[in-house]
């Protein structure tokens, strides 16, 4: 459910996606007079990616391009990068949290997915806690990267660790941090580790677990859990979209009923798919592919997470 500008790209965009399946246009709407937004994205050997977006038609993404009566029939509504989108984090996010309640107040679950701030650009300088604290009362799943939530809920740590934040992670630090996104209202709070894999902890009172309750989850097997589940041994050719896909895999994983501890695992799992190949989702294989090469032993990578 998004927009695309009457360009050339916009027309590509829609004709690859009928490609795939023709219902993933049906709620694309064109913008007369406006381009599409787009991302080009470097990946040099050796180091991390380089991102250089032109936001096009995404600037003026609001609440009137959600359509919540097809909401309203969903298990599920997963929404991604506010700070992307420039009207939805305007006024300390007031767009994005009216959005957030209005899909909540109907009873189908949430799920927010963010992207790094630039630092130097307007989202940069958004007061994401301020954000957050108004918009998390109504999201369910929030499984941001660490960098990401680290650079918005404590910029001093970022700041001194120069943008390296795995390098000064522990198990304590990240229990703190996903508290902080559950006391905020946050049921599921995880985050996205890239080579020390995937971190998740959730709501310690069962009576939060109602919220989930068109995904038919446990609350005795859900509430009160802290796990990590180390990232699986790949050839690394590239990461874009990996979180995406990893986070894919667990809302997917949810609505198959797995385990909280067999969803992790294929969390994990589908993000290591995505990043034997180069582009953004072509790595990634079916749901009986990814279960098979799991239970076939697929080795994981032997970084751990220090307690303190």
């Amino acid at each position: 459910m998004t927009s695309v500008g009457d360009d050339l790209l916009g027309r590509v965009i829609i004709a690859k996606l009928k490609d795939c399946d023709p219902k993933l246009s049906e709620l694309i709407k064109l913008r007369p007079g406006e381009s599409s937004s787009y991302s080009v994205i470097l990946t040099p050997n050796n180091a991390d990616r380089i991102i250089l977006h032109c936001s096009g038609n995404n600037t003026h993404f609001d609440l009137a391009d959600v359509d919540f009566e097809v909401v309203q029939q969903a298990k599920l509504f997963h929404l991604g990068y506010p700070p992307l989108l420039p009207r939805l984090y305007a006024n300390n996010g007031a767009s994005l949290t009216a959005i957030f309640r209005r899909v909540h107040e109907s009873g189908v679950v949430t799920s927010l997915d963010m992207t790094h701030p630039d630092p130097g650009g307007a989202s940069g300088q958004v007061n994401w806690v301020h954000v957050l604290r108004q918009v998390l009362p109504y999201v369910d799943i929030f499984l941001p990267s660490v960098e990401e939530i680290v650079f918005m809920l404590r910029r001093d740590d970022y700041n001194r660790w120069h943008g390296d934040v795995l390098a000064h992670l522990s198990r304590a630090y990240l229990r703190t941090l996903a508290d902080e996104l559950l006391t905020m209202g946050v049921v599921i709070a995880g985050f996205k580790l890239g080579e020390y894999g995937f971190y998740l902890k959730t709501h310690m009172d069962r009576r939060a677990f109602a919220r989930l309750a068109p995904l038919g989850l446990s609350a005795d097997q859900w509430q009160n859990l802290e796990l990590w589940h180390p990232a699986f041994q790949v050839n690394v050719v590239g990461t874009i979209g990996a979180g995406d896909c990893a986070y894919a895999g667990f809302l997917a994983a949810l609505l198959r009923g797995l385990s909280p501890e067999e969803a992790l695992r294929f969390t994990c799992a589908v993000g290591a798919f995505n990043v034997e190949s180069a582009d953004a989702a072509s790595g990634v294989q079916s749901w009986h592919a990814t279960l098979a090469r799991i239970h076939a032993g697929w080795a994981t990578l032997s970084y751990t997470l220090p307690d303190d």
